[in-house]
């Protein structure tokens, strides 16, 4: 396992999957300028290696991840010497918020291993992920209300296209905790399993799709991204038809036509 930015970011990839975790169990894996630093390095490389297939997010013990370290922008602000401009900071933060893209961009499945509470920016972005596995202890709020902040990460975009609009301003305006159990039936959560059992679960799905046909995911995500983005039927129409016949081409495909005459299970090479 590899440690990112002063061991606030780990990275461990075997069997094709990359596992980044965020690691500042202490304060529930609040997101220090370090490990922002991290993901900002870490996320666009995995995205770009071939030897990676599928990308699992997830915090050090009883966490996922608390949102951004309250603490430390109260120290940064009794600091002394010139603050930032707002300009620098806007700057700042928008570059940090290319983490949430690339997580829902990538032409790679992404998945977000929750265990404990997913707060803040830690639910934006658990949400930019295709998939989330949420163990039992898993809780998720908004939070920005509570401290004065009107959020980022993307949590503005993806939360209302899994919710709904009118439940996510709730979501946003309330700053309401739900539980795992919620997140399942709001379709924020795609499985909730018992906490002892939430790595093995999602390793276990992380394997599979790293075992599936790469390229035809990658094209999946184009297409499902572009209907989320507002694309019209016709537009969506056009893109599938491209793919589709992109996808024909590859040999992923053309062993997995083998494989059903052949009457086996196809094994797919990621070209």
């Amino acid at each position: 396992m590899n440690d990112v930015s002063d061991n606030h970011l780990l990275e461990k990839i075997e069997d094709g999957v990359a596992v980044l975790t965020m690691n500042r169990p202490e304060s529930l894996n609040a997101l220090s300028m370090s490990m922002m630093a991290g993901l900002r390095e870490s996320v666009p490389r995995l995205a770009h290696d071939p030897k990676v297939r599928v990308i699992v997010l997830t915090g050090a013990g009883r966490g996922f991840c608390a949102g951004g370290d309250v603490k430390g922008m109260a120290a940064r602000a009794d600091a002394t010497g010139p603050p930032p401009s707002l300009e620098e900071r806007v700057h700042g933060l928008r570059e940090g918020m290319e983490v949430s893209r690339w997580l829902h961009e990538m032409p790679k499945p992404t998945i977000a291993m929750v265990r404990g509470p997913a707060a803040g920016a830690g639910l934006s972005l658990a949400l930019a992920c295709d998939l989330r596995v949420a163990s039992e202890t898993a809780r998720f709020t908004t939070a920005f209300a509570k401290v004065g902040f009107s959020g980022d990460y993307g949590g503005s975009y993806f939360l209302p296209k899994l919710v709904g609009a009118a439940k996510a301003r709730e979501l946003y305006f309330t700053a309401d905790v739900f539980s795992a159990e919620e997140a399942l039936k709001l379709g924020i959560a795609n499985r909730v399993v018992a906490d002892a059992q939430l790595e093995a679960e999602t390793m276990a799905l992380a394997r599979r799709l790293a075992q599936g046909p790469a390229v035809a995911y990658g094209y999946m995500k184009r297409n499902l991204n572009a209907t989320e983005a507002g694309a019209s039927l016709e537009e969506v129409f056009d893109l599938e038809a491209w793919n589709m016949t992109r996808t024909g081409q590859t040999e992923d495909h053309k062993e997995a036509a083998r494989a059903f005459v052949e009457k086996r299970q196809p094994t797919f090479q990621g070209r």
